[in-house]
């Protein structure tokens, strides 16, 4: 657990620009749907996301509208 939340965490910090900083509501809209359809995915080179923004029409309403904001 603790090392699926510092991915996250990871994830969610190689995908905050500059500009657009990451906050902590978008990590908890998108982590139960990261595990739920991205299992093992690891945040590295933008691959979560990738694989969330595949599955954009299963996520969550909150966690859609932050992949939706990534430009994914």
């Amino acid at each position: 657990m603790r090392l699926f939340s510092f991915s996250f965490v990871l994830l969610i910090a190689s995908l905050a620009t500059p500009v657009l900083a990451q906050t902590a509501a978008e990590r908890a809209a998108c982590e139960a749907d990261a595990k739920k359809f991205c299992p093992g995915i690891r945040p590295i080179g933008g691959q979560l996301l990738a694989c969330m923004a595949k599955e954009k029409a299963k996520l969550s309403d909150e966690c859609r509208k932050v992949v939706e904001s990534k430009g994914k």
